[in-house]
């Protein structure tokens, strides 16, 4: 077996967009692989015979990042990678051309095209369907000058989005009539079709100036072409909601007890909007969406859908993720109960296919049979069978008022008893995520350069309910706490460890932990910051999350406890560092803002602290996961170099 290489993941296949077709014959899906030489991504609809379990590659594009089912035999999908792939006609107006294809090959025919950027669809009938599309109420000029009057004004991944929400609307494919479902300054996140296809329930945000973090709901009737608000509850967040049975089902959360990282719970309520009921029980208290981290992922996946007489969801519990339904009486039944996470599922009638990370095996597709899981793809399989992998191996403490902390260590591959090893400290970010013990090709990577990597979940991450993520107003205290108490007891397990040759790293909050963490301690030898947070009083006003984030999470904003805000920032501490420091971040990250690395950049430097800033042009907060392959290579050798110059030095045999 050979050692995996840092580019190793441009080889990759990546998974996402599983869909039954209507027949429940067949499962459609998109694959995702990587163009080194053209430093993108490229994406192809698969389709999986579910009797033979033969798989077909059924377009060629390779900018086919979603569809949808139009009947048992026939594919509607766009071919759009990027803007750039739009139409354009005449007075610069944007088109999105939509293609059928037959499962059965041969070419895809145009079927219609639509004058907007349309995001996704589900048909009505034959003629008719309804359409989400992003929608600016401002002209694009393309002017060398930006105006903004509204917060926030920029997103993540998508740049600046003043006055730009996603609009619902119905669409007659024979007369190209196009009808306005929601206003101009309604986004629209959710909507669903109920069985008959004469309703639709929607989740909305309505704002002028500024954007609040709670949402609605609404109802539209197709036939009156009547769209009501229904929401049983104001102040609260509606995540999702969908026709089940002669109900709707929502998920959503009050934030009152834990802020806008509360847990959701489920509800059932009637078209009217008159009569709901909590169905989810008292017990129930985990996030319903999947939160273990990999760097392996591309492309989106549903992770929760009504099917009959049930809700499937995921929730992510401990250091996994599961597949779970419940019934209107708020009944559950785990479906699966193997570690791992679930990056999304598909559903017909009694037959469940998932895509999922399982041991240390990349994405694949999997079938349930009570519980039994059966892998019916084999992109990936050559990973585990051509290189070597490090197994993680866990490690548990308990905390001064007996909360359990979980962690992982991974050896390096060729480890030789006797021999002292250098060390690195990974962080997740969130903090309201999770580590697992599924492939993570950077930890994977650096095991095989002969480097211990090790990784825990502390106070704040997910997985083990609200109490257990609430870290409000005290970000760099209980957290901080635990990953120190976790330093010291892999240190104390692992001889092998060279103390004097330990490294940190971590993304987003990880990143924001690790300069906290350089301001507090000097028992590290270099440290890699990505994508991080120093002034919380600058992120307030820059970040498209800020100013509801930072005043819910830090408990303060620049106005009502600016010393609050300061007090948890790593810049206050950046005169006490003397750990040499290199700095990531992406010049397009709008949730963490190139500001924040900038900030802690220079005030070590000031400080004279060997430190060192790479700023990845055209990039955002995603690039370790989603970044383009030539950045994301450029990134991980970054790290590399900074943790071998300063860790690999006078290795001892």
């Amino acid at each position: 077996m050979e050692k995996l290489s840092l580019d190793e993941f441009t080889r990759y296949r990546f998974l996402s967009g599983i869909e039954f077709s209507p027949n429940g014959l067949y499962t459609g899906f998109i694959c995702h692989k990587i163009d080194l030489r053209e430093n993108k991504y490229l994406s192809y609809i698969h389709v999986l015979d579910v009797d033979s379990g033969k798989v077909l590659k059924l377009t060629s594009n390779g900018k086919e990042n979603s569809f949808i089912w139009k009947d048992e035999n026939t594919i509607i999908f766009s071919s759009i990678r990027d803007k750039s792939d739009l139409e354009r006609k005449k007075g610069g107006e944007i088109f999105t051309c939509f293609y059928e294809i037959s499962i059965d090959g041969g070419e895809a025919n145009k079927l219609f095209e639509v004058p907007l950027e349309v995001t996704s669809l589900k048909f009505i009938d034959e003629e008719n369907i309804i359409l989400m599309a992003n929608v600016s109420n401002v002209m694009d000029k393309d002017e060398d000058f930006i105006i903004v009057d509204e917060i926030p004004f920029w997103s993540n991944g998508q740049g600046f989005t003043n006055k730009k929400r996603s609009r619902l609307y119905t669409f007659n494919m024979n007369s190209g009539n196009l009808n306005p479902i929601t206003d101009n300054f309604t986004d629209v996140y959710e909507y669903n079709l109920n069985t008959e296809r004469n309703k639709a329930i929607i989740v909305t945000n309505s704002y002028i100036d500024k954007k609040y973090i709670k949402t609605e709901l609404q109802i539209y009737d197709i036939e009156e072409d009547k769209l009501t608000k229904i929401s049983p509850f104001d102040d609260f967040a509606y995540h999702y909601a969908d026709f089940m049975d002669d109900n709707i089902c929502f998920v959503g959360s009050s934030m009152e007890s834990y802020g806008v990282n509360e847990n959701p719970q489920f509800y059932l309520l009637d078209y009217k909007g008159y009569k709901v009921n909590r169905i989810s029980r008292d017990e129930f208290d985990f996030s319903t969406w999947d939160s273990i981290g990999s760097d392996c992922r591309y492309g989106d996946s549903a992770t929760m859908r009504v099917q009959g007489e049930y809700i499937y969801f995921v929730t992510t519990e401990g250091d996994s993720s599961f597949i779970n339904r419940m019934d209107s009486k708020g009944r559950i039944d785990k479906l699966t109960n193997k570690k791992g996470s679930i990056d999304g599922l598909a559903v017909y009638g009694d037959s469940i296919q998932f895509i999922g990370l399982r041991s240390l095996k990349l994405q694949e597709i999997y079938s349930l049979d009570n519980k039994n899981e059966i892998q019916l793809t084999h992109f990936n399989d050559w990973v585990q069978k051509e290189r070597t992998l490090s197994i993680p191996e866990k490690l548990t403490f308990k905390t001064e008022d007996e909360t359990l902390i979980e962690g992982w260590v991974l050896k390096p591959t060729e480890f030789i008893p006797g021999k002292e090893y250098p060390a690195i400290l990974n962080i997740h970010g969130g903090p309201k995520t999770a580590y697992g013990e599924v492939f993570f090709h950077e930890m994977q990577y650096w095991a095989n350069e002969g480097y211990v990597v090790f990784f825990c979940n502390p106070r704040g991450s997910d997985g083990r309910g609200n109490r257990f993520a609430d870290i409000r107003g005290k970000y760099g205290t209980i957290d901080y706490e635990d990953i120190m108490n976790f330093t010291d007891l892999v240190l104390e397990k692992y001889s092998f460890i060279d103390r004097n040759r330990i490294g940190v790293t971590g993304g987003s909050y990880g990143g924001f932990m690790t300069n906290w963490i350089i301001g507090h301690t000097n028992r590290f030898k270099a440290a890699a910051s990505q994508r991080s947070i120093a002034n919380w009083v600058s992120k307030f006003t820059t970040t498209d999350i800020g100013y509801y984030f930072v005043d819910d999470q830090i408990d303060g904003t620049p106005w009502n406890d600016v010393e609050k805000l300061w007090d948890h920032s790593p810049m206050k501490y950046a005169d006490q560092v003397t750990t040499p420091t290199l700095f990531i971040h992406s010049e397009e990250d709008y949730r963490c803002w190139i500001a924040e690395g900038i900030q802690m950049f220079t005030s070590l430097k000031y400080h004279g602290v060997e430190s060192r800033l790479c700023i990845l042009k055209g990039e955002n907060h995603d690039l370790s996961r989603t970044g383009r392959p030539k950045s994301r290579i450029k990134r991980l050798e970054e790290i590399t170099d900074w943790f071998d110059k300063h860790l690999k030095t006078s290795i001892k045999d």
